[in-house]
């Protein structure tokens, strides 16, 4: 089984490239989906800052690899020769998947500060802000989980600062690449 994992600061892209990936037949499982369930299981609000804080304690009491190890079964459950993981947060997930999986491909997506943050005020999802400060409060948060070492052992890194259309062409052609790729 190949997987190809995604990895990005908040609203990078890291979506956007599993929706083109998606729309090319690629099962797709989200990390943060885990994260979600947790805080709608513990009766929480699905915020920031309750996403942040269950993150952050099931990392503590479970290691670092926590949402990796409970995201390994889903992967497998897809029962497909390639799955996309998106939302990788840390290399410490990014190891668990190395390791659990031999044809793991590590994409980084890449974007600027201020895009990032007009995305975010833009896309209209729940744990969603506008204000810079938020948007550094949370690249911080993440970092400290390893998202920077993560970032820095892609085996790929796609910048997305530029138009839509762009991002989306050369996110198809890596796309086509790694699936041609025995």
């Amino acid at each position: 089984m190949k997987v190809i994992g995604v990895v990005g600061l908040p609203a990078s892209g890291k979506g956007e490239f599993s929706r083109i990936a998606g729309e090319m037949g690629i099962p797709i499982v989200v990390m943060g989906d885990v994260i979600r369930e947790a805080v709608q299981q513990e009766g929480l609000f699905v915020t920031d800052a309750n996403l942040g804080a269950v993150a952050n304690r099931l990392r503590r009491e479970e290691g670092m690899d926590a949402i990796a190890r409970r995201c390994v079964p889903r992967i497998r459950g897809c029962n497909a020769s390639l799955v996309l993981v998106d939302g990788i947060r840390g290399d410490a997930e990014v190891s668990v998947f190395r390791e659990e999986f031999s044809g793991f491909f590590l994409v980084g997506i890449d974007a600027p500060f201020q895009d990032r943050l007009k995305r975010l005020s833009l896309r209209g999802r729940e744990d969603d802000f506008s204000r810079p400060e938020a948007l550094v409060e949370r690249d911080q948060r993440e970092i400290s989980w390893g998202l920077g070492r993560a970032l820095s052992s892609a085996d790929h890194t796609l910048f997305n600062g530029g138009t839509l259309e762009e991002f989306s062409r050369a996110s198809r052609q890596l796309l086509m690449q790694i699936m041609e790729d025995p």
